[in-house]
């Protein structure tokens, strides 16, 4: 099954008075390009994250926020600096001295004062947790995004199904046609010739040299057959369960140069209106493949 590369994924995952949000946003690009925000006190799991995006997505630009609020005491250590502690009352005592105030020094006030107090979350075990919770979170909220993309490459898979069979119906017209070119040259050769020579001496050799040549210059089969290899293994490929976009891209190339080579080569009006027909569907095609992963 085939995925858009756009798409949007969000979980809420709730334990032990610990919340967590992933939200993932995404949209096309040639590359798989993960920008993550995230909570700072679960920032040093920025690189897992990302690891664990990418190996579920494989192409398009992902902004990803995860969101993380702890009021819980897991991996919480609370550490008094004493010896700050000692210094601040030192200075405030000092300046009481000197400018001549009421020392008045209470102990809930120097606890507020910057770095006194700092909640450290440096354990192992506490870190092994929170990851797994995160993780958790945050493949949820992946699966969602890849619903998403799913249900999004249903419609696309239908709609370049669509067109392929109708390039295809078009390609069997150019060959029907392409068949009896040869033969018309034939007969405006001869005409000409005898319109010039005002006779019917008809020189054979020259005249089966002359559409040798022509057959050799406005032959299609070749291309023709590669363009139906080609649909075909566009459909192929649009049954394939793994990232396909730059694969088709390819394809619509190479398409795209068969075709044109076709139009240049076949001298014939019907042909020619079939040739930008089939283009018009390729673009469509191409369109709507820039959107898959």
């Amino acid at each position: 099954m085939i995925r858009s590369m756009t798409g949007f994924g969000r979980s809420k995952y709730e334990k032990d008075l610990r919340e967590y949000i992933v939200e993932i946003k995404a949209v096309n690009n040639r590359y798989n390009d993960v920008n993550i925000k995230m909570s700072r006190a679960i920032s040093y799991l920025e690189e897992k994250a990302k690891q664990t995006i990418t190996n579920a997505v494989s192409r398009g630009k992902l902004d990803v926020y995860i969101g993380f609020v702890n009021n819980s005491d897991l991996g919480r250590e609370i550490k008094l600096n004493v010896d700050l502690a000692k210094r601040y009352v030192g200075e405030l005592k000092k300046l009481s001295k000197e400018a001549e105030i009421i020392d008045n020094i209470d102990v809930m006030e120097i606890s507020k004062l910057p770095d006194v107090f700092s909640i450290r979350t440096e354990d192992e075990q506490a870190e092994e947790v929170i990851w797994s919770e995160v993780s958790a979170c945050l493949e949820e909220a992946l699966k969602n995004l890849i619903k998403m993309r799913e249900i999004e490459g249903e419609k696309i898979e239908k709609d370049v199904t669509e067109r392929l069979f109708s390039i295809s119906e078009k390609v069997v017209k150019v060959s029907e046609l392409s068949a009896g070119l040869v033969d018309e040259y034939i007969v405006k050769l001869e005409k000409r010739i005898n319109d010039i020579l005002k006779n019917n001496t008809v020189d054979e050799a020259r005249l089966a040299q002359e559409v040798v040549m022509y057959s050799d210059k406005c032959s299609i089969e070749e291309e023709l057959t590669r363009l139906n290899s080609h649909i075909s293994q566009f459909l192929n490929l649009l049954k394939e369960d793994v990232a396909i976009g730059k694969k088709l891209d390819f394809l619509i190339q190479e398409m795209n140069r068969e075709v044109n080579t076709i139009g240049s080569k076949a001298n014939n009006l019907e042909i020619t209106n079939l040739v930008v027909d089939i283009k018009t569907e390729m673009e469509n095609i191409r369109e709507q493949i820039q959107n898959i992963e």
